[in-house]
């Protein structure tokens, strides 16, 4: 009844700044109900599991469990598992790089780095353009009345979860923005949809866009840092070939507003395929006692 147990924060080289993220290492034991009271237990943003794989490809399996529900796909527990197994020297890389088994599937992750200047990507599921829309939309118009937008016209992508893409017209804007959290969760529930994921160019160094994103449903929170979501942004981004950065590679800073500062690598390669990833910095390891 005892499990090695870390906790971390992803996209950030300093406990604080990132997503927070627990990581069960071997949850051989644990059924569907104990690792949903985990999860609940924790009240993280995710907790995750891990098993050993099924497939020959792949490196480990993975489950995935907000304090609600379990996760088919998530980018800061896939990232955040892959350096928490590295840490405690559980996997290798093959070639620079893992393979996580899921609900969403075989996913590869790249490995760069050793340490505390390990980076780590995964490379998420495509994601799709459900419906380009414009300001004026009634479902979205309450949610971004008081904002000034930007070039790219608002989107409703699906990348395994659905966000609705807005474009800011200035960072400062961005940054000052106070969510209308009863319009963010009308948004999230008529488009089933997690909610509003803003984001806006910006000159600073060390970034080139700045986002937030505004959970709607079931729960009404910012995200400190959403590797999916951003992934998202990523496709979008490419298919108006719109990306910033250099080669199909940029920088997101997100979380500032709830007190953090992730930072978040998007690269989109030659095949069109989107990896999310960054650092970690590891905050909490020893063991999970549970017994019920």
């Amino acid at each position: 009844m005892r499990y090695p147990f870390q906790q971390l924060d992803v996209f950030a080289s300093r406990p604080g700044d990132g997503n927070p993220l627990a990581v069960v290492l071997d949850a051989q034991g644990l059924d569907d109900a104990d690792m949903q009271a985990i999860a609940r237990w924790t009240r993280l943003p995710e907790t995750t599991f891990v098993f050993p794989a099924r497939s020959a490809e792949a490196s480990y399996q993975i489950r995935m469990f907000s304090p609600r529900r379990e996760v088919p796909f998530a980018g800061h527990p896939s990232v955040g598992t892959a350096h928490a197994l590295l840490q405690a020297g559980l996997v290798s890389p093959r070639d620079g790089l893992l393979v996580q088994e899921g609900i969403a599937g075989l996913l590869p992750l790249r490995v760069h780095g050793e340490g505390s200047d390990r980076t780590v990507a995964v490379r998420t599921p495509r994601a799709s353009v459900k419906e380009v829309t414009t300001a004026d939309d009634a479902r979205l118009a309450p949610a971004i009345v008081f904002l000034a937008l930007g070039d790219l016209p608002p989107v409703l992508m699906d990348g395994g979860r659905r966000w609705w893409l807005v474009e800011v017209a200035n960072e400062s804007q961005l940054r000052r923005m106070q969510p209308d959290w009863d319009a963010v969760a009308a948004l999230a529930e008529a488009s089933d949809s997690m909610g509003l994921f803003a984001y806006a160019r910006s000159n600073a160094l060390g970034y080139h866009i700045a986002a937030r994103a505004f959970v709607g449903a079931p729960a009404r929170f910012e995200d400190a840092a959403s590797g999916a979501a951003n992934a998202t942004l990523a496709t979008w981004l490419a298919e108006r070939n719109a990306l910033p950065g250099v080669a199909g590679t940029y920088r997101v800073s997100q979380g500032r507003e709830v007190g953090h500062d992730a930072c978040l690598v998007l690269t989109v390669d030659a095949d069109g395929h989107v990896w999310s990833g960054g650092h970690a910095s590891f905050v909490v390891n020893g063991t999970l006692d549970w017994a019920r």
